[in-house]
């Protein structure tokens, strides 16, 4: 299941290389704000959730902007069967989108 969704960027951060056993790895981590499941009335307020987008070099395409920034964003949510995630698919920072409009 995909939707678009509004969401506040707070910092993302590239990463590869390999691993002492050969392993390699390769991404972009995005750092988003999001709130605070505030129902038992223990919690109040935000955290950064870390979603994964593309590989290392994804991060080029946003190094540039200043942070936070907002951003219109594609998510999708997956499931093996028996644990559900959700993934982050696109992201298109707002001012962006409307110096091209």
């Amino acid at each position: 299941m995909k939707f678009n969704t509004q969401i506040k960027v707070l910092g993302m951060k590239s990463n590869k290389g390999m691993m002492d056993n050969g392993q390699t790895y390769d991404s972009t981590k995005v750092y988003v704000e999001t709130a605070l499941d505030d129902s038992k009335g223990n919690a109040k307020g935000f955290a950064v959730a870390e979603y994964t987008l593309g590989l290392s070099d994804e991060f080029a395409k946003y190094k540039h902007l200043p942070f936070p920034f907002m951003a219109d964003a594609t998510v999708e949510i997956v499931t093996t069967g028996k644990a559900q995630k959700t993934q982050l698919v696109e992201l298109k920072p707002i001012e962006l989108a409307k110096k091209a409009a």
